[in-house]
């Protein structure tokens, strides 16, 4: 995806871009390949492709109207070189962005990004899911948590789940069929107690095929979850 068929086909979905929008994604582009020949952000680097998998893709629950509020504020786990946040907050300049990753490098470089796109109501931590998910400011205090490719949903949802506010919602996004990974999370999501609002599948002009399956908060979870660092990887509820 070219940047002009990028800029014209949210055009004709209702999100036109500013010239500064256009300018921010050209930057982002260039900054993310400039980054990656020091250290790994990503695998794609030509420009349709990160047009195409990057961009347009991270922006994907926005298009298809599963964030209302422009004033949201998002929790972004394992968010790597800022996707799905950051294309998210540049089309929707008021969100208010939260990013974990467990590696500082990329926390460095997102600082770097943010600075140089100019965005405000971005914060970036270095450290891992499971141990800030029991920190009383950001335990249960974010409207959504987005993922993607972080993990299995039923290993995902501890370790999203505990960030949201009740009736907030869990944004996955996945590069494939979700739906047994949706029948292996039945005890999660009854442990954690939420529940599966919808599975939407595309695909990308590409051909390439994705999901969004959009989870539920219902009631406060258990004060256990989530688990140890490293064991809801180990050992899936």
């Amino acid at each position: 995806m070219k940047p002009e068929e990028f800029y014209q086909t949210l055009a004709e979905q209702g999100f036109p871009l500013t010239p500064l929008q256009k300018e921010q994604f050209q930057q982002y582009f260039h900054l993310l390949v400039e980054w990656n020949e020091k250290m790994n952000l990503t695998a794609i680097t030509d420009e349709e492709g990160v047009y195409l998998k990057h961009f347009y893709d991270s922006i994907a629950p926005i298009l298809q109207g599963q964030i209302q509020d422009t004033t949201a504020h998002i929790l972004d786990i394992g968010a790597g070189a800022g996707f799905p946040s950051i294309p998210m907050k540049i089309l929707l300049p008021d969100l208010n962005i939260t990013i974990i990753d467990s590696l500082n490098k990329r926390i460095t470089f997102l600082h770097h990004l943010a600075d140089t796109l100019g965005l405000d109501k971005v914060h970036f931590y270095h450290g891992r899911a499971e141990d800030f998910g029991h920190d009383p400011h950001f335990r249960g205090q974010f409207d959504i948590v987005s993922a993607r490719a972080v993990a299995r949903l039923q290993i995902l949802l501890e370790l999203a789940i505990p960030y949201l506010k009740l009736g907030g919602h869990l944004l996955a996004l996945k590069a494939s069929s979700a739906e047994d990974e949706v029948a292996q999370a039945k005890t999660a999501l009854s442990l954690l107690f939420s529940k599966v609002i919808s599975t939407s599948h595309y695909v990308l002009s590409n051909g390439d095929p994705r999901s969004l399956t959009i989870v539920e908060k219902r009631k406060e979870t258990p004060n256990k979850y989530p688990r140890k660092a490293g064991i809801p990887n180990k050992r899936p509820l």
